[in-house]
C-alpha cells in the first residue's frame, strides 16, 4: 500500500508521522511545492494550478489514496483535484476539527491562515457544527511560513501575535492550518493561562490519516512490522526531505525509519 500527502511545504509531516503510526507498512510519497509556495497569497485560480502540479507528481507514482494535507489547498483546490484524479485516485481534504472542538461546549477560538479564516468554507463549518458555541476565528499571518523556514524568533513572533488575539476564556483551540501542529506544545503554553483547566488543541492529522486508509480500502494495523519506503517530491523533483523538516520531531521520525530513495 502507498499514501501520497502534498502540500506546499512541509505541513504535511503531522499527517504523514499519522499515516506511518497507523500503518507501519505503508510506503509514503509526500509532494510539496518549494518553487511556488507559499501557497496562501496566491489567487484561488493559481492555487488551484499549483496544486493540480503538485497532485499529479504524487500521483505519478500511484499511491492508494492522496492526502491534500493542506487546509489553504482544501478550501481553494479540493473540487479540481477531485475532478481530475477521482474515481481513480481518492482524494482526501483536509477539514479545520471544528466540530470536536465544539464539542465540549466552547468558547472555541480557530487559528488559521488570513485566506482561510474569514471565508466562507470556514463560516461554513463554524455554522454547521459550532453555531451553538462562541468562536473567535484567529488569524495568523506568517506562521505557517515561519514554520516552514524553521525560523525560531519568527515562529515566536506569530505565535505570541495569535496569542494576544485568542480570548482568555477559550478552552479549546482548532489548529486550522497543517503547519500549526509542528508547534503544537508553542501555541499550548501561549494560550494556557496561568492556573486555568489545560486548554485543549485540536488538529486534523489524525482524522486526515484514517479516513485516507478508509478510502484505500484498508484498515489501521498499527503492529505491522515497519518496512515501508519514502519518496520525497519537491516541485516535482525526487530528493531527501528538506533540511527545515529536520527541525521538528515529525521529520526527524521520518527520515529515521524509512528507507528513502
Amino acid at each position: 500500500m502507498k499514501i501520497a500527502l502534498m502540500d506546499s511545504g512541509i505541513g504535511l509531516l503531522p499527517a504523514a508521522v499519522a499515516v506511518r503510526r497507523l500503518r507501519p507498512d505503508a510506503d509514503l510519497v509526500l509532494s510539496c511545492d518549494p518553487d511556488g509556495m507559499p501557497w496562501g497569497p496566491r489567487t484561488p485560480e493559481d492555487l488551484a494550478q499549483r496544486a493540480l502540479l503538485v497532485a499529479r507528481a504524487a500521483a505519478a507514482h500511484r499511491p492508494d489514496a492522496l492526502i491534500v494535507a493542506c487546509n489553504t489547498a482544501s478550501v481553494h483546490a479540493l473540487p479540481a483535484l477531485r475532478a481530475e484524479l477521482e474515481p481513480g485516485l481518492p482524494v482526501i481534504g483536509t477539514v479545520p476539527a471544528i466540530k470536536p472542538a465544539a464539542s465540549g461546549g466552547g468558547p472555541v477560538a480557530i487559528w488559521a491562515t488570513p485566506a482561510t479564516t474569514g471565508s466562507p468554507y470556514q463560516r461554513g463549518l463554524i455554522r454547521d457544527f459550532a453555531d451553538s458555541v462562541a468562536v473567535t476565528e484567529v488569524p495568523c499571518p506568517g506562521l505557517a511560513d515561519a514554520v516552514d523556514r524553521a525560523d525560531e524568533a519568527a515562529i515566536d513572533r506569530a505565535v505570541a501575535a495569535a496569542a494576544a488575539l485568542t480570548p482568555p476564556d477559550v478552552r479549546d483551540v482548532v489548529l486550522g492550518c497543517t503547519h500549526y501542529e509542528l508547534v503544537a506544545e508553542r501555541i499550548r503554553a501561549a494560550v494556557q493561562p496561568p492556573g486555568r483547566p489545560p486548554v485543549v488543541l485540536h488538529g486534523s492529522a489524525g482524522a486526515v490519516a484514517a479516513q485516507a486508509l478508509r478510502r484505500a480500502g484498508q484498515s489501521p494495523e498499527p503492529g505491522a512490522t515497519l518496512s515501508s519506503r519514502l519518496t520525497v517530491l519537491l516541485s516535482g523533483r525526487e530528493s531527501a526531505l528538506p533540511e527545515e523538516a529536520l527541525g521538528y520531531a515529525e521529520g526527524r521520525l521520518l527520515q529515521a525509519v524509512s528507507p528513502a530513495h
